[in-house]
């Protein structure tokens, strides 16, 4: 049986959002590529306070707030790594590479340029993606989405949001998906597709987001194009499902009862909590959430939250 090896790792993000990032020597295991700072968890400590002192030790700085981001088991040949990972948005000092490391503040925009491990790839993900995403009702045009969406971004500061229209034909989709991509470039509100691989790739959508019937037909991740595929998920399988067929994120739901499904059975916060932990991939928490669950969604290892009525204008 291979052995585990407990890390805590850290995603720093400083006043400016960037990310700190540190260079592993040639020669060591993955010598050469990029990594978050962290390092193994000792006996009797937990995986918070070897991340305290782990940072101290290698970049100097003392972390005076973080919250958990994400849990990462990842298997080689002779060992397996659980990778838990804290979101530090609080410090104190500068940081630097005190082992002699390379290091580098990075825009989040241009993390994708450098060269992670490849179990580093879902905390590179969590990193990259908002914590909460917006995800559109259905409107009567193009235009009152646009209308809705602009308010909704300005009101609640919104990073994310999934284009959803699924009364609409392929032609009317792709016509609302330009003016919306149009009216966000220069943002950094990531804008979600919502729709068949086939139209996403012809709109050169940068994300993806699958209906479970779609995540189910799904046989190859490399058929979408762009950068992120997500999926729809209800069920514990379906959560094993998304992993396993290689997506990025996944919203989970419904958690609490919604207006729109109010005679559905929701999950509840016990069984999301049992289930995001065991899962590599973020994920979103989604039915009956507002602003208010976002800390306890972060709280029990979700990416956040994603909502319709909550934030719509």
């Amino acid at each position: 049986m291979s052995r585990l090896i407990h890390v805590a790792a850290a995603v720093i993000e400083d006043t400016q959002g960037r990310i700190f990032i540190a260079k592993r020597p040639d020669d060591k295991h993955q010598g050469g590529l990029w990594e978050f700072p962290g390092g193994k968890v000792e006996d009797g400590e937990t995986a918070q306070q070897a991340l305290v002192r782990e940072l101290q030790e290698e970049i100097g700085i003392g972390v005076t707030g973080c919250s958990p981001l994400i849990q990462v088991p990842y298997h080689y040949p002779d060992k397996s790594v659980l990778l838990d990972v804290f979101h530090v948005t609080g410090f104190d000092g500068e940081a630097w590479g005190k082992e002699g490391q390379e290091v580098v503040w990075v825009a989040k925009r241009q993390l994708d340029s450098y060269q992670f491990p490849a179990a580093n790839r879902p905390i590179l993900n969590a990193a990259l993606l908002p914590d909460r995403v917006l995800i559109t009702p259905e409107c009567g045009s193009s235009a009152e989405v646009l209308s809705g969406l602009q308010k909704s971004l300005l009101q609640h500061h919104l990073q994310g949001v999934i284009f959803r229209q699924k009364q609409i034909s392929d032609e009317a989709y792709q016509r609302g998906y330009a003016l919306i991509s149009q009216a966000l470039s220069g943002s950094e509100c990531l804008l979600i597709a919502h729709c068949s691989i086939e139209l996403a790739n012809q709109l050169h959508a940068a994300a993806l987001h699958l209906t479970s019937e779609r995540l189910d037909a799904l046989t190859d991740r490399q058929a979408f194009k762009g950068r992120f595929l997500g999926a729809s998920c209800h069920s514990l399988a379906q959560l094993k499902q998304a992993v396993d067929k290689g997506c990025d994120y996944v919203t989970l739901s419904p958690i609490a009862q919604t207006q729109s499904h109010p005679d559905t059975p929701n999950l509840g916060w016990d069984v999301a909590a049992e289930w995001v932990k065991d899962q590599p991939i973020p994920v979103y928490l989604l039915g009956g959430l507002d602003d208010t669950a976002l800390e306890g969604a972060i709280n029990i290892g979700a990416q956040g939250i994603a909502a319709i009525s909550a934030w719509w204008r």
